[in-house]
């Protein structure tokens, strides 16, 4: 099923949404075309599996610049930073995954 990660880099261009387009189709998902969102350290994403929102009614999962992408069975989610340490002090040694985004999003 080819690579279970896809490293989504600061300051994507083009060819780095085709390439993460391309990823995302073998795994059953695809970017949300409704969703564009732009930042300093380049553009985030949401992904969402393909032709709507997850089973359990989240609209899917926001990748942040810089942030590891990794496919497990049937989910898709952040990849923990266990080898890089934490720039700002905030770390989420679990990564972040569609089940656990409400809970750190309450921290």
């Amino acid at each position: 099923m080819g690579n279970t990660t896809f490293e989504w880099p600061r300051g994507a261009e083009a060819r780095d949404t085709e390439a993460l387009e391309l990823w995302l189709a073998v795994h059953g998902w695809e970017v949300d075309p409704t969703v564009f969102m732009a930042g300093g350290l380049g553009p985030a994403v949401q992904v969402q599996p393909i032709g709507g929102a997850c089973q359990d009614g989240e609209p899917g999962l926001l990748i942040l610049p810089g942030e590891t992408v990794e496919y497990a069975r049937d989910r898709i989610r952040i990849a923990p930073r266990s080898t890089v340490p934490a720039a700002c002090g905030a770390s989420y040694p679990g990564g972040r995954d569609l089940l656990s985004r409400r809970a750190v999003a309450t921290r």
